[in-house]
């Protein structure tokens, strides 16, 4: 047993896994034996991707409230005892000019070096995470899609990754391409924005296909925090519950009757809603609408959320350094 602590810094938020992982002599497929025993997993918002689609640069005070998020955790992994640490930093901080900054501040606080990623990086830690407790495929495969705030990872694979593409649609990057005017939020959006939305999503699926093989795979997996909000909505929950969210399947008409609610609601309308965590109010509406246009392009049925994404991949691969 090792006793791990991952990070996953996204555009949107960042996120601490401390677990103890029991790792098999062979660790590379989804079905093989394997315990990832959660003692601490936390998640905050501090929107590091804050205006880079437009200046190509993380923002000083994005950079601030990530640095404020990382001295927490670090005083958390001190707590648990963690023997190894591993930091992911994912499409904003590979997106930025001034990512030098962010990873000397990093370096400086928790004492180890983020590792900025390749989106198909992204996409194996992805897979991992989210099938390696599935079990094989059993003759199946999967589509694990993991919808993050500047970026959506794709991946295709039956216990191990097969094809994998990462592509620059995500729920802040959209929302304040198309949903933002002079820094004023559209409330609520129009129909021309949201059009707009669609068609770089439907863009952005082209250029995934020529890639992943996206409607070969029986079973659409589902990761992160449109996702999760979207299934969270669906099951009626008064407030989050990860252990309900956690391997629900969500029909497609849900997803479209949540999504179209979503994308014509106003800013109060969907801070109103029980489980709409602040820091995803202005950005859930496109976030569902990927998810929504994902299952028109697959035919998917349905979509199995997982509440283990990218950040348990990262721990399993730290796990499997430390041998």
């Amino acid at each position: 047993m090792t006793r791990v602590a991952a990070i996953d810094c996204g555009t949107n938020s960042i996120r601490l896994l401390v677990a103890d992982a029991t790792v098999s002599d062979s660790a590379s497929g989804a079905g093989e034996t394997g315990e990832l025993v959660d003692l601490d997993r936390r998640m905050k918002i501090v929107r590091l991707g804050q205006g880079v689609d437009r200046t190509g640069r993380l923002a000083p005070e994005a950079l601030e409230r990530t640095f404020a998020a990382c001295r927490e955790y670090a005083a958390l992994i001190k707590e648990h005892g963690a023997e190894h640490v591993r930091f992911v930093a994912t499409s904003a901080s590979r997106d930025a000019e001034n990512r030098d900054e962010f990873v000397s501040g990093v370096l400086d606080i928790l004492g180890v070096e983020p590792e900025v990623i390749t989106g198909d990086q992204e996409a194996a830690f992805s897979f991992t995470g989210a099938t390696k407790e599935l079990g094989p495929a059993d003759g199946d495969s999967y589509l694990v899609v993991d919808i993050g705030g500047g970026s959506t990872e794709f991946v295709v694979g039956d216990g191990h990754v097969r094809a994998a593409r990462s592509v620059d649609i995500g729920c802040v990057r959209l929302t304040e391409r198309h949903l933002v005017r002079d820094g004023v939020a559209i409330d609520p959006p129009t129909d021309t924005a949201i059009a707009a939305i669609r068609a770089d999503i439907e863009a952005a699926l082209d250029l995934a296909e020529r890639t992943v093989p996206l409607r070969e795979a029986r079973t659409l997996v589902g990761l992160a925090g449109s996702v999760t909000t979207v299934a969270a909505i669906a099951l009626g929950l008064s407030e989050y519950d990860s252990a309900a969210i956690h391997h629900s399947r969500i029909p497609y008409d849900q997803v479209q009757r949540i999504a179209t609610r979503l994308l014509h609601a106003t800013h109060a309308e969907r801070a109103a809603i029980p489980v709409m965590h602040p820091g995803r109010v202005d950005v859930i509406g496109a976030g569902a609408l990927v998810l929504l246009a994902i299952m028109e392009r697959t035919g998917a049925q349905e979509v199995v959320v997982s509440e283990h994404d990218i950040l348990d991949g990262i721990a399993w691969a730290a796990a499997e350094a430390a041998g």
